[in-house]
């Protein structure tokens, strides 16, 4: 039986795409498969490249956006000693609001802010094997991202930022001893950008979010039976992995511009899940207190976006293919984490002068993935994840 935690729970439900992330946090980003850092000219280049920030023109950009989360029913089929199991999860779907502001110049300098929710889906199971570890895994996360722009010449701009990270979570499993956890935690971290505009056309952009501890604090508690074991503080902290963008976007004559972003996930960070009890749970030490391997590893993602402006319409589509960092030794009920290739496409309609809206849409599909470790032996299969977005955007 499995040590599990509430940051288990973090980081395998608040990362969907390599792990659970949500790296598309407005209707852009939905649009482009998160092929906006380089070329990012509107309100969300505070979130994706606040060096863009300096190259916009100058006024206020706001733009406020919905967007709706829905996870397909994961599949488990069993084999070998697991044979005869075949489950699927529960089907998941949320409603997750964000908005990004930058505003006019100011002594030289531009201001921005980002409210976004990084991450923070579910994972439930209503049937044995899957809830002996893995009954719920319920997190939300919200992030407050104030951020600089300060330009260097005509052609240079450099972005700074604070990450401000607020996690929520609730974990049960359900087995010879039952396990309930709800914590929670304000994390810090920051990002940096730089941009590089050689010619209007060219556009070459770096993007760095920096690894943020994430130390979560609550109760747990340990039943058996009608019998309380343990009921007590618990604590844990594991990172939420840095990460890094290399862009270049690159607008034709016919103002189509083609973005291309290379993105390095430095999940080897996360090496042990080592939970903390602050009371005494005994004899359950061995099953719910010694460290649990991990051993994630670094992965790569790679985005395409392309852009087309026409009169009044702005037309957008991408592409992502990302890999896991979950090795097939530590696939698990709460992460059956898989390789996938998601597609997008969305528009964006200038109402007027100052307003603009739009909708976006984008379909991961993850792979079958077969899995024999100490734990698991079966195939995981129908994870596949739909993002619907819908934005508007004011210029004052």
């Amino acid at each position: 039986m499995k040590k599990l935690s509430l940051l288990s729970m973090v980081v395998a439900c608040s990362l969907y795409a390599g792990g659970y992330k949500i790296p598309e946090t407005s209707l852009n980003g939905v649009a482009l498969s998160a092929a906006n850092v380089a070329h990012s000219s509107g309100a969300d280049a505070a979130y994706y490249n606040p060096a863009n920030m300096a190259f916009m023109e100058n006024g206020n950009f706001l733009e406020v956006d919905t967007m709706y989360v829905g996870l397909d029913a994961t599949h488990f089929e069993g084999s070998g000693a697991m044979t005869g199991a075949s489950i699927d999860a529960q089907s998941e779907a949320f409603i997750i609001p964000s908005l990004h502001y930058v505003s006019s110049e100011i002594y030289g300098v531009r201001m921005g802010l980002s409210i976004v929710v990084p991450g923070g889906l579910t994972k439930r199971w209503e049937t044995a094997p899957a809830i002996r570890t893995a009954e719920e895994f319920s997190l939300s996360v919200l992030e407050i991202n104030p951020t600089v722009a300060i330009p260097i010449g005509d052609k240079f701009s450099v972005g700074l930022g604070v990450r401000m990270i607020h996690s929520e979570g609730i974990v049960k499993s359900s087995y010879v001893i039952s396990r309930a956890m709800e914590g929670e935690s304000w994390d810090y971290g920051y990002n940096l950008a730089l941009s590089y505009k050689p010619t209007p056309e060219l556009n070459l952009a770096v993007a760095y979010r920096s690894n943020v501890d994430l130390t979560q604090e609550g109760i747990a508690i340990l039943t058996s039976g009608f019998n309380t074991t343990y009921y007590g503080g618990a604590t844990v902290s594991v990172p939420l992995p840095a990460l890094l963008n290399v862009a270049v976007a690159y607008t034709f004559p016919t103002k189509t511009t083609v973005e291309f972003v290379y993105e390095k996930n430095y999940w080897s960070a996360y090496e042990t899940l080592d939970f903390n009890y602050v009371g005494n749970i005994g004899n359950l030490k061995a099953k719910f207190d010694d460290p649990v391997a991990k051993n994630w590893q670094d992965t790569n993602a790679y985005r395409l976006g392309v852009t087309q402006e026409l009169d009044k319409l702005t037309l957008m589509a991408g592409m992502v293919i990302d890999e896991t960092p979950v090795p097939d030794a530590t696939v698990s009920f709460e992460l059956p984490d898989s390789d996938s290739l998601s597609v997008s496409l969305g528009g964006r309609y200038q109402y007027s002068e100052s307003i603009n809206v739009g909708m976006s849409a984008l379909y991961s599909m993850r792979e079958s993935r077969s899995v024999s470790n100490d734990d698991i032996t079966g195939e995981f299969s129908n994870s596949n994840v739909l993002i619907i977005s819908a934005g508007l955007g004011y210029k004052f």
